[in-house]
C-alpha cells in the first residue's frame, strides 16, 4: 500500500503510506472570512400602557416608533430606532357593574388590506371575567414586516377606559446615520434624556394610552 508497482511512492502519499500536509510546503491554507447578514441593531420588546380615557382609532407606525426617542434640546426629539415590525397586541378590559365592556384590534392599513388581513380580533367581558383578546398580524402582511416612521396605520384599536393594552415589538437601527424626528414637539425636556411617549403618538398631557414606567414626556 501507498506505492506504485514499481515501488515508487504514490504522488500525495509519503513513502510512509500517509498523505502530505495540504497546501504549499505544508502550511494550512486561510479560510475565508464567514459573510455578515446583519450588523443592524435589533431589540424586541413588550410595552404596557393604560387607557385613562376611551381610545378609537388608527395606531400608526410613526406612533410605534415615536414611543422610543431621545432628546436633542428642549423641544426636539428623534426616535430611537429606525424601523419598527409589529409581533402581537395583547388587552384586557373589567367590566363595569351590570355592563359588558369591549376589546378590538383590526389590521386593516389605511387601504383596507394593504396592510393587514381585515381580520376583526375582539373580546367581550362576561360577569367578572375581563375582554382580553391577543391579535397578531398574519405572517405575509405589510404589518408583520419591519416598517419606517410613516403616518400608515399599523392597527385599529378600540379599548375603553381603564383597559391595559401590551404592544409586542421589533425594533431596529440599521446603521444608516439617520435619525428620525419625532411627530411631536417635546416639553420642557433633559437634553440627552431617553423617554417614553404615549402610545397614540401624544406626550404626558394629552395622551390616553400613557407608558406604566419610564420616563415619559
Amino acid at each position: 500500500m501507498g506505492k506504485r508497482r514499481n515501488g515508487a511512492p504514490r504522488r500525495g502519499r509519503r513513502a510512509n503510506g500517509r498523505r502530505r500536509r495540504g497546501g504549499a510546503r505544508g502550511q494550512a491554507l486561510i479560510p475565508h472570512p464567514p459573510p455578515l447578514t446583519n450588523i443592524a441593531i435589533v431589540h424586541e420588546r413588550r410595552l404596557r400602557f393604560t387607557c385613562n380615557s376611551a381610545f378609537a382609532g388608527a395606531i400608526t407606525f410613526q406612533n410605534l416608533l415615536d414611543l422610543l426617542g431621545f432628546a436633542a434640546t428642549a423641544t426636539v426629539g428623534y426616535d430611537l430606532f429606525y424601523a419598527v415590525r409589529m409581533r402581537a397586541v395583547e388587552c384586557w378590559a373589567l367590566p363595569i357593574l351590570g355592563q359588558a365592556t369591549t376589546v378590538e384590534v383590526v389590521y386593516d392599513g389605511n387601504t383596507a388590506g394593504s396592510v393587514g388581513d381585515q381580520r376583526i380580533h375582539t373580546d367581550s367581558s362576561m360577569g367578572i371575567e375581563p375582554a382580553h383578546i391577543v391579535a397578531r398580524p398574519a405572517g405575509r402582511s405589510g404589518a408583520a414586516l419591519f416598517q419606517e416612521s410613516s403616518a400608515n396605520q399599523a392597527f385599529y384599536l378600540n379599548v375603553p377606559s381603564g383597559a391595559v393594552v401590551d404592544v409586542m415589538l421589533s425594533f431596529t437601527a440599521p446603521m444608516q446615520g439617520q435619525s428620525v424626528p419625532m411627530q411631536n414637539a417635546l416639553v420642557a425636556a433633559t437634553a440627552g434624556a431617553l423617554f417614553f411617549r404615549g402610545l397614540d403618538g401624544l406626550g404626558a398631557a394629552t395622551s390616553k394610552l400613557l407608558p406604566v414606567v419610564g420616563y415619559i414626556l
